[in-house]
């Protein structure tokens, strides 16, 4: 019997968790912008629900110059300021900070590993701890849950789906063996 996850089975009516489930949770991501603005989201919902921050996802797509990297890691005080001020997206100083540290690294692995993903891609397969300690050693505010729903939401750990789920088989066909 195909069902979907309990999650999605649990809030009916939410239209943006189920969006999000059927069309981006467990996808594998090729573009460093999208997981960058995958990490970033991450990193924004630490004590708060996933729902609000998917309400607010276009919010931060325009704070954030559309998740451009070298644009986010070439931002000064006034755009520091700037997202302080936004009442449209997360207005935590740690978490406004560790974007724009976070797109600085990005940039440095990028001309190391040629690419973000490729960066990602170079690590896998490791173990859900020994990812925590990769990403804390590289990337500001990430701990264990972030650095797990990041990885699961991009296809590097599995668990996003269960098997029965419908979207699961989607997942499957698109990403490699451990996007599942």
């Amino acid at each position: 019997m195909t069902t979907y996850c309990q999650y999605v089975l649990e809030h009916p009516e939410d239209e943006f968790n189920k969006r999000y489930h059927d069309t981006e949770y467990g996808f594998p991501i090729q573009e460093d912008n999208l997981l960058f603005e995958r990490l970033i989201l991450e990193i924004n919902q630490a004590g708060l629900s996933w729902i609000t921050i998917l309400k607010k996802a276009d919010n931060f797509r325009r704070a954030y110059d559309g998740f451009d990297v070298e644009t986010v890691a070439g931002y000064g005080e006034s755009e520091r300021a700037r997202l302080l001020s936004d009442a449209g997206i997360i207005r935590n100083r740690l978490k406004v900070n560790a974007a724009i540290v976070n797109a600085g690294r990005i940039l440095e692995l990028k001309e190391e590993f040629g690419s973000f993903k490729d960066w990602l891609d170079a690590h896998h397969p490791l173990t859900k701890d020994e990812w925590v300690k990769l990403f804390r050693q590289n990337f500001k505010f990430v701990g264990g849950e972030i650095v797990n729903e990041f990885l699961m939401s991009t296809g590097y750990l599995p668990g996003a789906h269960e098997d029965s789920c419908p979207i699961f088989s989607e997942v499957k066909s698109q990403g490699p063996p451990w996007a599942i």
